[in-house]
Parts: structure tokens; C-alpha cells; sequence
């Protein structure tokens, strides 16, 4: 009896030991992800990093000739495209590293949906 309790206790303690290392491979992956949006017409990308943070902001020479006011509007929407894109992001690399299945995949997923859900792309 006490060799297969030895054995469920060494079995318990390799199963934590692989999830922990799983789940600090989605958290470095997510760290390191960058995710990138262009906006319809071309004139604006914007880069974010895996916390959401923009990162880089190209303009193309025609974003020039948008009224101020509507050209931070298209900044910020397609920011908000590409802050979006994390979660689909994310899921994949949480199916990658730790299941798609799993507790920690699904409240990192949620996590991300809920903080930057598809923007409205009324005009």
C-alpha cells in the first residue's frame, strides 16, 4: 500500500510540476505576443503588445488629409481591432501550451474578451 501511495503522490506532484511549467510557457508566449490592425482604407496600422498596449503606429501619407478629429477616431478604432484580435491570439496559444480544455485556458480567454471585445465599427 504505501509503494502506491508513494507512486499517486510522485504522479500528483510530476502532474503539477508539468501544468506549472505549461502555464509559464502561455504566459511568456503571451507577454511576447504583438498583434497588428489596418484600418479599411488602408491609412493606419497600429500594433499592440499582449497586454493590449499599442506599440507602433504607422500612418500613410493619405491619413494626412483626415480632419484631426476623425483621424484620432480611426486611430483609436483600429487600435481597438487589433487589441481585440489578442483573445483569438491568446486562445491559440492557451490550446498550444496548457489545453484549450483547461480551467487557466478558459479565465485567460474570458480574461481577454471581456477586457477588449470587438469594437463597433460603425463609421
Amino acid at each position: 500500500m504505501t509503494d502506491a501511495a508513494e507512486e499517486w503522490v510522485r504522479s500528483w506532484s510530476d502532474s503539477v510540476s508539468e501544468r506549472a511549467a505549461a502555464a509559464r510557457e502561455m504566459a511568456d508566449r503571451v507577454a511576447g505576443l504583438t498583434v497588428d490592425a489596418t484600418d479599411p482604407d488602408r491609412l493606419i496600422t497600429t500594433t499592440v503588445n499582449g497586454s493590449g498596449g499599442l506599440v507602433d503606429l504607422r500612418l500613410e501619407p493619405g491619413a494626412a488629409r483626415l480632419p484631426m478629429d476623425e483621424l484620432a477616431r480611426q486611430v483609436l478604432r483600429t487600435m481597438r481591432r487589433a487589441q481585440a484580435k489578442l483573445a483569438e491570439r491568446v486562445a491559440d496559444i492557451a490550446a498550444e501550451t496548457v489545453g484549450a480544455d483547461s480551467e487557466s485556458a478558459r479565465a485567460v480567454v474570458s480574461g481577454f474578451e471581456h477586457r477588449y471585445p470587438e469594437p463597433d465599427d460603425e463609421r
